[in-house]
């Protein structure tokens, strides 16, 4: 699995919040995207899952433009936003009984992605009732639904504790080791650790950066 994101553009009334985005990566790898609040972090994550359109740019996996083929996206790109894409009225298995088959589920469950992330524990508790973490990791969960190669997940540990922090992360080490690609905006240095290759976005472009354990050199740099 390869993916190549070419000269992605996108404008906001004059504002031009990005501008000639590219990169590359391959199955395996953790791209870190970093940046300050509000410097397109998000909207590129949102470009690459179809939820808003760009102005320019492809987003290729192994040859095939994402942004054309909302088919093909669906089945190789899983999304994690910043926000809660749960139905909050409803219980955690109604919610993955949107995205699963009963059958699935189960097996899942038992020894499979919705196990590794606890999701068991809190089955039947309303969304609504949830703390934050078992939000994120219910929101991972369905976005795993159809084993996409690709997951896109915007600041996915943000505000949560340290527990829920690690939970998250020990499930996207074994995500990233089953060859699964990762693309990921964050702050958070227990995710920074996670990536193979990071990158910051400043005044609509993104350039790479070399992060070597300095948070202070990056906050710098932000």
């Amino acid at each position: 699995m390869q993916i190549e994101i070419k000269h992605i553009a996108k404008k906001f009334k004059k504002k031009q919040v990005l501008q000639d985005i590219c990169l590359e990566a391959t199955g395996g790898q953790c791209i870190g995207v970093l940046g300050a609040n509000g410097s397109g972090k998000s909207t590129l994550l949102s470009i690459l899952a179809g939820i808003q359109g760009c102005d320019s740019g492809s987003f290729l996996c192994d040859g095939t433009d994402l942004l054309k083929d909302s088919r093909r996206r669906a089945e190789l790109v899983g999304y994690v936003p910043q926000g809660t894409p749960l139905i909050e009225e409803l219980t955690a298995k109604d919610n993955l009984l949107l995205w699963y088959d009963k059958k699935t589920m189960q097996q899942e469950l038992e020894d499979g992605v919705l196990g590794i992330l606890g999701i068991g524990e809190f089955l039947n508790v309303t969304v609504s009732k949830m703390s934050g973490g078992m939000k994120k990791r219910l929101s991972i969960g369905c976005a795993m639904s159809k084993h996409p190669p690709v997951l896109l997940l915007d600041e996915p540990t943000a505000a949560l504790d340290l527990s829920c922090k690690q939970s998250i992360a020990s499930y996207l080490r074994h995500y990233k080791q089953s060859g699964g690609l990762l693309l990921l905006t964050t702050h958070d240095v227990m995710e920074l650790d996670l990536c193979d290759a990071w990158y910051i976005i400043q005044n609509g472009v993104m350039v790479p950066f070399a992060f070597d354990g300095n948070v202070q050199k990056l906050v710098e740099s932000l």
